[in-house]
């Protein structure tokens, strides 16, 4: 039986599909949750809890096609170690960022859609993302795209749903490509200040260097500090990028700990943040100049070859930190509220689009998969809201 059809027919998914109905017929909301790993994440969550890890296990995985179909409540953990097990890997490095690795499941990491240190050369989850089936807000069952990277039938519907948030659809069966492990693997450690890592790290994009993932901490001050650079590739294309870059590499246990606790956000820079202070992510061209802290902000933390700005703030500062961004051509969502932090407005958390335009487009789609609009209210804000 197709897989698709074979998914449509599961007790789950009927089940399911009947609750979204219901919802739709008495304009109910409902909340799709996972592990609830990244419950932290958006303005409010809303509506009667969906909880999609009854819907689990890997429904076909082909190695030598670099291919997995997994239900969307498998746990992240469990993937990616059936995946290691044949030397495999998800290369965008998707965080779980729960207390637990485990609880992170596969379609929250679709729904999410974040990437780890990786991202800037290996691409983002939509990127790996070939199809997928999911639940209009009418409670249709869909499928969209395929298994292989050439049937692009739906293509882009499919990679609509990465950091979607769950507000257009409840995600059942996810395809995903795959990668090999790479053989060679190491980590430069240089003591530099935020511009002067800004500007190494141009430099080497332009020469054909293995970087896989880069990450600036700040010293205390803008003017010292430390990057990491993490090379991966063929053993050749890793020995010569090592003796041309310089730095001082590090053993592989502490890199892989370091970079571990980048992707985890586990590395003291964050897990200190005091309470009164919101956890910022600023996405902005990688040469963008190191940007002034406003006042009371920390030093940033960077990553992505300068591309992504980590920064903690209190929320009153808001407003410069969206208008900061956007003077750059960038944008400033509030990833984090912190433990003391309320939120004024939608208009804080930053996910609203300054464009007229682009906004009108995300409520028209909001319109076409979720007409009553019952999947995650409030989760990002009031952009769906028409």
């Amino acid at each position: 039986m197709d897989q698709a059809v074979a998914a449509s027919h599961h007790p789950t998914v009927l089940d399911w599909q009947e609750r979204v109905r219901s919802a739709h017929a008495h304009k109910a909301p409902l909340r799709i949750r996972g592990g609830g790993s990244k419950d932290f994440y958006g303005v409010r969550l809303g509506g009667e809890l969906l909880d999609t890890r009854s819907y689990g296990g890997i429904v076909s995985y082909e190695p030598s096609e670099l291919v997995v179909t997994v239900r969307s409540g498998t746990p992240l953990a469990e993937l990616e170690q059936v995946l290691a097990e044949r030397g495999q890997c998800l290369a965008f490095e998707p965080p779980h960022l729960g207390a637990g690795v485990s609880q992170a499941t596969v379609g929250g990491m679709v729904a999410a859609g974040l990437s780890g240190p990786a991202r800037v050369s290996a691409g983002a989850v939509r990127d790996y993302i070939l199809g997928l089936s999911m639940i209009n807000g009418v409670g249709e069952h869909l499928t969209f795209g395929g298994q292989v990277m050439k049937n692009v039938a739906g293509y882009d519907v499919s990679r609509l749903m990465a950091g979607a948030w769950g507000t257009l659809g409840l995600l059942t069966d996810i395809s995903i490509k795959v990668l090999p492990m790479q053989r060679a693997q190491a980590t430069l450690y240089y003591e530099c200040s935020q511009q002067q890592a800004i500007d190494m790290l141009a430099g080497w994009r332009a020469q054909p260097l293995p970087i896989n993932a880069s990450l600036w901490q700040s010293g205390g001050s803008s003017d010292s500090g430390h990057l990491l650079v993490r090379l991966r590739g063929a053993m050749a294309a890793v020995e010569a990028a090592l003796s041309h870059m310089g730095g001082t590499m590090l053993d592989h246990a502490q890199a892989d700990g370091a970079w571990l606790a980048c992707r985890e956000q586990q590395l003291p820079w964050f897990t200190q943040m005091e309470a009164d202070h919101a956890l910022w992510r600023l996405s902005v061209p990688a040469t963008t100049p190191a940007l002034p802290c406003t006042e009371q902000a920390i030093q940033p933390l960077m990553e992505w070859g300068g591309a992504l700005r980590w920064v903690q703030a209190p929320m009153q500062h808001a407003a410069a930190l969206h208008a900061m961004a956007a003077s750059v051509g960038g944008s400033a969502v509030c990833f984090r509220p912190g433990e003391a932090v309320r939120w004024a407005s939608s208009d804080d958390f930053g996910y609203t689009p300054a464009s007229p335009a682009l906004r009108q487009v995300q409520q028209r789609l909001k319109q076409a998969f979720d007409p009553n609009g019952i999947f995650n209210p409030g989760r990002l804000g009031d952009w769906a809201i028409s």
